[in-house]
């Protein structure tokens, strides 16, 4: 685990961190505790998640609450016990934020994949597309090739051409519908 509250210890053993804690159970300071009781805290927050990075980063989380309470909390001796509460709560707190349920499964889904057909086919369909927009008018072809090939809106297609966007979304009802009767297209639909 990457140095854990690393800011937190820094200044916690240079003495401008929280109150130092006196008593024979009690750790002088947050450094120390961490240092001793890390290994142990980690093994606790491996039992609440299934993932050794999000074991980390929950501790990381629980320690960083301690730190910031470092001061309020009374009996030094209880740490273990505040700690633990911190890694519940805050694991508890992200199954909740959780929004999609995650299930561990042997494999995984896979998505259906449809079948690419013929790839000759597919470059026949190709060929006559491109033959029945270059029989478009050249204002026509040019919306086309700007909306669908380019993926443009009609706004930025307007734009480009400098016409307005009634007449872009007219001339390309009016090519998409000569597309559609085009006899080279007919047999592939």
């Amino acid at each position: 685990m990457v140095s854990v509250c690393t800011s937190a210890s820094k200044a916690a053993t240079r003495g401008t961190g929280p109150a130092r804690a006196t008593g024979p159970f009690a750790y002088p300071s947050f450094a120390s505790y961490v240092r001793a009781r890390q290994p142990v805290l980690l093994r606790t927050a491996r039992s609440l998640t299934a993932n050794p990075s999000d074991a980390e980063d929950l501790l990381q989380t629980a320690l960083t609450k301690t730190y910031v309470a470092w001061d309020r909390i009374e009996d030094h001796r209880a740490l273990d016990g505040y700690v633990r509460r911190a890694l519940l709560n805050t694991r508890t707190s992200q199954w909740r934020k959780r929004k999609v349920d995650e299930f561990a499964c042997d494999e995984l889904p896979e998505p259906e994949v449809a079948p690419a057909g013929d790839p000759a086919e597919h470059q026949v369909l190709h060929d006559a597309m491109w033959r029945a927009i270059m029989k478009l008018p050249d204002r026509q072809r040019a919306m086309v090739v700007l909306r669908y090939y380019e993926d443009l809106s009609e706004a930025q297609t307007a734009e480009v051409l400098g016409v307005s966007i009634g007449t872009v979304k007219s001339a390309v009802s009016r090519a998409l519908g000569k597309l559609r009767e085009d006899p080279e297209l007919t047999p592939v639909r």
